[in-house]
């Protein structure tokens, strides 16, 4: 018989002996700034939850990494979303791939403009990634969707409107929407998917961030989840850094 899993919706759902199998866990996560922004926001909920022990430390050193780790580093450069592939995969390579029970590698906003190739850069990832599942089968795979950013506005926003210029904001996105519904339809109910573009584009009343271009609707960021325009804040960091440990604690 298939194997009857229980989903766990609210941290305050997972029982704890989940959290101890957690804290066993060693987890690897590629990111850049919006990934610092998760980190503090796990950090939060850590200090609201103790019972999360995850010890989170900035080091891509393998031999240092002990059960109930959650480490982390920097990845490739803004915007060069390849360096941030390559890097990845050179950690993983260095021994992180057979130490670890769990990675991730996350782009930013900034990775993916208005000119960015959607199609293609999902298959750079795609590649990449397939190699290390072949090469580390027993390490996971968490895939993050790309994060969104809110759509400009005021005046300069509203001549552009008048003009017919593009609104800073919608062609970003779109291309965004683009790679993400790559991404679901490639990794949806096969792999584990952290959606932080439908959680930064949830309102808390569980309605979208949404806009429209030929007729056709799109997502942004919830201007409350940001100081920015891009960044998470103190509410949009929790937001996302819950929903990771409950994927953590699902899985």
């Amino acid at each position: 018989m298939e194997e009857q899993k229980t989903s766990f919706d609210s941290l305050n759902d997972v029982p704890d002996d989940v959290w101890q199998k957690l804290s066993e866990k060693i987890i690897y996560f590629g990111h850049k700034s919006v990934g610092y922004n998760i980190l503090d926001g796990v950090k939060d909920i850590i200090k609201d939850n103790p019972k999360i022990k995850l010890n989170i430390v900035e080091s891509t050193d393998a031999a240092a990494m002990t059960p109930g780790t959650l480490a982390h580093s920097r990845v490739g450069k803004n915007t060069e979303p390849k360096t941030k592939v390559d890097a990845f995969v050179k950690y993983i390579d260095s021994g992180i791939g057979k130490k670890a029970d769990v990675a991730a590698l996350k782009f930013c906003y900034v990775d993916v403009g208005a000119n960015t190739e959607p199609e293609k850069l999902f298959m750079m990832y795609e590649s990449e990634i397939d190699k290390i599942r072949k090469t580390y089968p027993e390490l996971t795979i968490i895939h993050f969707t790309l994060p969104l950013t809110t759509l400009q506005t005021g005046p300069k926003a509203w001549v552009k409107k008048i003009i017919g210029r593009p609104v800073y904001g919608f062609l970003e996105n779109i291309n965004r929407y683009k790679y993400n519904e790559l991404m679901r339809a490639k990794y949806q109910d096969k792999a584990p998917i952290l959606d932080i573009a439908t959680i930064e584009s949830t309102y808390p009343d569980g309605t979208r961030s949404t806009f429209e271009v030929d007729g056709k609707t799109y997502y942004s960021m919830v201007p409350q989840y940001t100081n920015d325009g891009g960044h998470l804040n103190e509410v949009g960091r929790k937001k996302v850094a819950e929903q990771l440990i409950l994927l953590l604690a699902n899985m």
